[in-house]
């Protein structure tokens, strides 16, 4: 164990995390498992930093506070009292959905490169839609750091689960 310096709660990045401690990098992809790829360096230096507690907790469907506290207990930092609040990446079908708009699909697994994340694919394709289009993207977890980013940047974002372990997301452009 290092002497802390990353208090650890909500808002602290993947990068941070593992920055600082780096023996916790098995434990992180135990508990949510899409976040294996960031063995890869180039995507341990990008999505890392963007990539929140908050987004390992969703994307391992582990209470935010669980996390917190396993995690804090794991580098030897006193657990929170804290009741944190887990994100709703699910809700009911919005108005502005329609299967008719959706201009580009992504799925999971159909990359070019096998490593690359599902959220720089989206980012790679939202410049090839126009307002009023969508973007599909099933995967087979909750993809929440590219979700929050997505609507950091104006999109409008619904999630939902699919057939049997598919979760497909779309993202409007406003």
């Amino acid at each position: 164990m290092t002497n802390h310096i990353v208090e650890i709660n909500p808002s602290t990045t993947v990068y941070e995390l593992l920055n600082e401690y780096p023996e916790l990098e098995d434990k992180l992809i135990e508990m949510a498992p899409p976040f294996k790829k960031l063995k890869n360096p180039l995507l341990r230096k990008s999505v890392a930093k963007v990539a929140t507690l908050k987004h390992i907790s969703a994307v391992g469907d582990i209470p935010l506070a669980d996390l917190i506290n396993k995690i804090r207990k794991e580098v030897g930092q006193l657990e929170s009292t804290e009741d944190y609040e887990d994100e709703i990446y699910f809700s009911n079908q919005p108005d502005w959905f329609s299967e008719e708009i959706i201009k580009i699909s992504l799925v999971e697994g159909e990359s070019h490169d096998i490593n690359e994340m599902t959220v720089v694919a989206v980012l790679r394709e939202v410049k090839n839609v126009k307002q009023g289009e969508m973007i599909e993207l099933v995967t087979t977890f909750l993809p929440a750091p590219g979700i929050d980013i997505m609507k950091s940047k104006g999109y409008s974002v619904w999630t939902t689960k699919g057939e049997v372990n598919t979760i497909k997301t779309y993202f409007l452009k406003k």
